[in-house]
């Protein structure tokens, strides 16, 4: 299973997510627009990532990509199912998810930015929009924590 992160902005949620990739068993990482890289433009570690992924960056391989759509694209060719994690008309439950698209499938689970979420020309692509149902007033988690909700549920189905 591989994930696609889309313009998230915290480097403390990239590492919150690398951290929980690695303990789920995450093949990849894929960076996309304004995400940041575990290193900076000199080769350094980001102190503010790497203080939460505790070393997950160097278990978990990660790749930058310019253009997430040609990636979507490249990734249903190689047969994974691609998931997004967003709130939408179309969004089913997590858990909702049909056992067929899980077992014996590779999967792709897609985040996005931490206040607009994922554009339309991305949703539109994927094969299912998953949604975790919120009982608050404030209608959201923290993208790290939607993550590990729904790759837990995913792997243990």
């Amino acid at each position: 299973m591989v994930v696609i992160l889309h313009n998230i902005r915290s480097l403390y949620n990239v590492g919150s997510i690398f951290r929980t990739a690695d303990a789920a068993g995450v093949s990849k990482i894929y960076l996309c627009g304004i995400t940041p890289k575990p290193i900076d433009v000199f080769g350094r570690p980001r102190a503010q990532l790497v203080k939460v992924s505790l070393g997950a960056e160097h278990y978990v391989e990660w790749e930058k990509v310019k253009v997430v759509s040609k990636l979507i694209d490249k990734l249903k060719k190689q047969k994974y199912k691609i998931f997004a994690i967003e709130q939408n008309k179309k969004s089913i439950p997590y858990f909702k998810v049909p056992k067929s698209y899980i077992l014996n499938s590779k999967f792709c689970l897609i985040l996005g930015s931490e206040v607009k979420g994922l554009p339309p020309a991305i949703l539109n692509r994927v094969d299912k929009i998953l949604e975790i149902s919120m009982k608050g007033k404030k209608e959201s988690l923290n993208v790290g924590v939607a993550f590990g909700i729904t790759i837990f549920h995913l792997i243990n189905s």
